[in-house]
């Protein structure tokens, strides 16, 4: 509709406020009261026109076809201004000294002519409450509009602050009163970036020096792909905020993201290479490194071919570093023995995406939870994990859709589910397949969708009479009727969407997790099909998606294109100028078994702490030690740079210059905001002067060209570049031609398996790889904390640690009670492989029987204890799973209850086992 501004005629969407309208003309209104991300309040009469012959608020009125807006109107200016000089006769002279950019109450001074109060009175003498490592609060520049409060309940949904008093003693405050700090706060900064006074603030910006600089970049934790803006100050970075009108995270963003920064500087940060002389690692020059580098593996390929080569590649690296790293191994080592972290979290998502639908990724983006109306939740917790993701799920479900949670402990989002299935870890296949076989029971299917779209219906009908909710309620400790109830609930949806996370995949049948998982959705028509909301799996770092997109896989190059495809082998041959490995290489967890009986030589490790992160850390820390050479690319000096020949200083994701790829397949671009440290490099400029010193040219001198040459070879990207990103802002894959916008909804034309048909799977439930019993009888969960990221190496050195310093076990009271363990006490978790000592924290979070504990600290050494079972498809390791005895720190378990680390005959190994647990033959 069109509404004139004055002068100016101004065309605005259906529904658009006047003060939409305002701003279309070019006018910045002042409005303080009102953010764009929240509901309008109307109630800071600053934002006061005349419309329709009325003075009213701009931010509450409707807009309407042929609607004069009057800009000028004196008694409307009048008002308003008088409303402004108000709000500043309370405040202290400090309110005004605040640069304009970064108050809106100063800007609104500017805007009415105002420089001093027009009225005289008291002014506040509330004081500061500065508890918070992040969030500051100036209690005396609050002038309780209520922005903070709004955010915290709407966007964020953790409902922590409050105005609290009356009239002129109003004021903001979290949780109840108390220090900021011991309030539920999530440390999200919503409320911050939305003050309009600088009453909260961040220590970054209490330093009223101007920002210098701004650039826009990709957040490099979670795989949710937050738009940030950082804003350097001669060098250093002084605050990060979330861009607003961001397509993924919409102006928010999570603790890690916003404030967890200060590593970048860190004083323990390596500037220079590092070389092992005599046992130690010494610092020394790059072309030194690089060339002890380069003749070391030169010498290995040469004497034991280069299948003796393994480089791991980083789910934390830029996709053009990845598609680089990847052409490296291939072209100039020789081999295919390549993989990447996506190994030991999402491989089964790859897999059995695939097999279900046709493409390794999620078919929906995140935009359509908008309109879900049942979320179906299964093995993540976002709320910790990935923050913007959880707040977007807690504001649909505060909106009435209804939420069906699987999950062993009881989370945030657990806790507001309608149904929670704390179903047994190991259980999952189990308990999709009795939500299958509720869907049919109940005939809550797409009947024509099955008919004309799908395949395997049959052979799944089959399978799912033994999975009845009764029969599977006693193998996953859950109710019947929660399983009837949670089936009907998805089932009645008409616009249901399932998200999951490494709850399901980190299993040793994750791929039979997905696979099941999937059931539901194609039963449903869920997938494919127009207003769909589909499946999402919320990948846990920040490129897990992009590192396998650009082929950093031993069977796969760019794109998911088989390597053993001697077409495709040719076609990329031919533009790499030598020819591609037909043999796949690797996995991961082959490599660490191949380096101890002595296959593998060199192992190549870019941005993977591995020795910390990886399953079974005796076993990864015996391949390290008996590797001939060790080389790894880092920020920090890691438990694997302990065991490295060479050190290569890395740089981190706000240095570098590039793309990530988001969990919804999304490419975004990834821009420099600092400079790197001393020498530090990024991985992108390390292997192409390894090459170099090598010998080799990879022909890709800029980030730019390796995105182009990917392009080039890979149908799925080909409408993709750095120039394209930067013009259109992110773009979806598959996007095959540049003049197409990217399919953010997959398969709506057909699915990309062979027949174009989504494949049902028959997979029958088979138990974990461990299973407690009398010597181990406890079940340990891993997971994550909100305020720190995987192995810890970045929010560690960061305030963050002033919130959460260390790790704690959480036990169910009745647990501790029959152990004589009380809050706070030291145990000793002991599994098969090793043992780690934690403090014990009494939580009705676990079930009795489960303890959980996160791996972000390096004295809580969880992974010394995680098993070597792995998916039994893709090698992804049972994190989830692992049998443990807890006892108080000072009874020390025999030696002999720690078993040296060799594999173990599964149940896998030789049939499957049915829902009863007899063992049938193979299927």
């Amino acid at each position: 509709m069109r509404v004139m501004v004055g002068r100016t005629a101004v065309d605005v969407a259906d529904g658009a406020t006047v003060l939409e309208a305002v701003r279309a003309s070019g006018v910045d209104l002042p409005s303080l009261c009102h953010d764009d991300r929240l509901s309008p309040r109307g109630s800071c009469r600053t934002c006061l026109v005349r419309a329709a012959s009325r003075i009213v608020a701009s931010c509450t009125t409707p807009a309407a076809e042929g609607m004069h807006v009057e800009l000028d109107d004196p008694a409307a200016q009048q008002a308003a201004k008088a409303a402004v000089e108000l709000m500043v006769s309370e405040l202290p002279a400090r309110a005004l000294e605040i640069p304009a950019e970064r108050s809106e109450l100063v800007r609104a001074c500017t805007y009415f002519g105002i420089t001093a109060g027009s009225f005289a009175g008291a002014g506040h003498d509330r004081g500061t409450d500065h508890s918070h490592p992040y969030v500051k609060l100036d209690r005396d520049l609050c002038i309780a509009c209520g922005r903070c409060v709004a955010m915290c309940a709407e966007v964020q949904g953790t409902f922590a602050l409050e105005l609290t008093g009356r009239g002129f003693d109003t004021v903001v405050a979290a949780g109840d009163g108390g220090p900021w700090v011991s309030s539920p706060c999530v440390g999200c900064g919503g409320c911050v970036d939305s003050c309009p006074t600088g009453a909260l603030s961040e220590p970054g910006l209490l330093d009223l020096t101007p920002i210098t600089t701004t650039t826009t970049t990709t957040c490099g934790y979670c795989g949710v792909g937050c738009t940030l803006d950082v804003h350097t100050r001669d060098g250093t970075i002084a605050a990060i905020t979330p861009t607003h009108g961001a397509p993924v995270n919409r102006g928010h963003a999570c603790i890690k993201g916003r404030f967890a920064h200060t590593f970048t500087r860190a004083d323990d940060r390596l500037i220079a290479p590092l070389v092992r002389r005599d046992g130690h690692l010494v610092e020394t020059s790059w072309q030194e490194a690089l060339t002890e580098v380069a003749r070391r593996l030169a010498g290995i390929r040469d004497r034991h071919g280069p299948d003796s080569i393994a480089m791991i590649s980083s789910a934390r690296a830029t996709n053009e570093e990845n598609y680089l790293a990847q052409k490296f191994v291939r072209t100039v080592i020789g081999t295919n023995n390549i993989d990447n972290c996506s190994r030991l979290c999402h491989a089964p998502s790859a897999a059995g995406l695939t097999a279900s639908f046709g493409l390794a990724g999620g078919t929906n983006p995140l935009d359509d939870l908008d309109r879900a109306d049942c979320v179906l939740l299964a093995g993540a917790n976002p709320t910790e994990a990935h923050p913007v993701v959880g707040a977007r799920i807690k504001q649909q479900v505060l909106a009435g859709a209804r939420l069906v949670v699987i999950d062993p402990r009881r989370t945030e989002l657990a806790a507001l589910a309608d149904v929670h299935l704390q179903a047994r870890p190991g259980s999952n296949v189990a308990v999709f397949n009795a939500l299958a076989h509720q869907l049919i029971e109940d005939d809550l299917l797409a009947h024509d969708f099955l008919t004309e779209r799908t395949t395997g219906l049959d052979d799944l009908t089959d399978l799912l009479q033994d999975y009845a909710p009764g029969t599977v309620a006693n193998l996953a400790d859950v109710r019947s009727a929660d399983l009837i109830d949670a089936a009907r609930t998805f089932g009645r949806a008409e616009h249901p969407v399932i998200i999951y996370g490494l709850g399901v995949t980190e299993h040793a049948h994750g791929t039979d997790g997905v696979r099941t998982l999937a059931n539901l959705a194609i039963l449903r028509g869920a997938v494919g099909t127009p207003g769909c909301c589909g499946i999402l799996p919320l990948r846990g770092q920040n490129n897990v998606q992009g590192a396998s997109d650009m082929g950093a896989l031993p069977d796969v190059l760019p794109g998911y294109q088989p390597v053993t495809d001697p077409v495709l082998r040719d076609r990329f041959g031919a533009a790499w100028g030598r020819p591609v490995p037909e043999r796949p290489g690797l996995r991961i967890p082959q490599m660490f078994d191949a380096a101890i009986t002595g296959e593998v030589r060199a192992l190549h490790v870019i941005g993977e702490d591995i020795a910390a992160s990886d399953p079974n850390a005796g076993h990864v820390r015996a391949a390290l030690q008996a590797s001939e050479l060790v080389v790894c690319h880092e920020l920090f000096r890691s438990q694997t740079a302990e065991h490295a020949d060479v050190v290569l200083p890395a740089a981190s994701f706000l240095e570098k210059d590039g793309t990530f790829v988001n969990f919804d397949r999304r490419f975004q671009r990834v821009r420099p905001a600092l400079a790197p440290p001393g020498s530090a490099a990024t991985d992108f400029d390390i292997l192409n002067r390894l090459a170099s010193a090598m010998g080799a040219d990879l022909g890709l001198p800029e980030p730019a060209d390796a995105m182009a040459e990917c392009a080039s070879l890979t149908a799925v990207f080909a409408g993709i570049s750095h120039e394209r990103l930067d013009a259109e802002g992110p773009l979806h894959w598959p996007c095959r031609a540049s003049d197409e916008p990217g399919e953010a909804v997959l398969h709506l034309n057909g699915f990309a398996t062979p027949d174009g048909r989504a494949a049902l799977a028959a997979r029958p439930y088979l138990p974990p790889g461990e299973q407690p019993d009398a010597q181990f009888p406890h079940l340990l969960v891993t997971g994550r904390r909100l305020v720190h990221y995987n192995t810890g190496s970045m929010t560690r050195r960061t305030d963050n640690t002033a919130l959460v310093p260390a790790e704690t076990l959480e036990i169910h009271p009745a647990d501790a009670a029959q152990l004589g363990v009380a809050e706070g006490a030291a145990v000793t978790i002991t599994s098969r492989r090793g043992r780690t000592t934690l403090t014990a924290h009494l939580s009705r979070d676990v079930v009795p029987g489960q303890v959980f504990a996160a791996f972000h600290f390096p004295d809580a050494a969880l992974n010394d204890l995680t098993s070597h079972h792995t998916d039994t498809v893709t090698g992804c390791p049972e994190y989830k799973v692992t049998a443990v005895r807890v006892q108080p720190a000072g009874q020390q378990p025999s030696a002999s209850s720690i078993e040296a680390d060799r594999p173990s005959p599964s149940p896998s190994d030789t049939g499957t086992v049915d829902i009863a647990g007899s063992r049938s033959g193979d299927r």
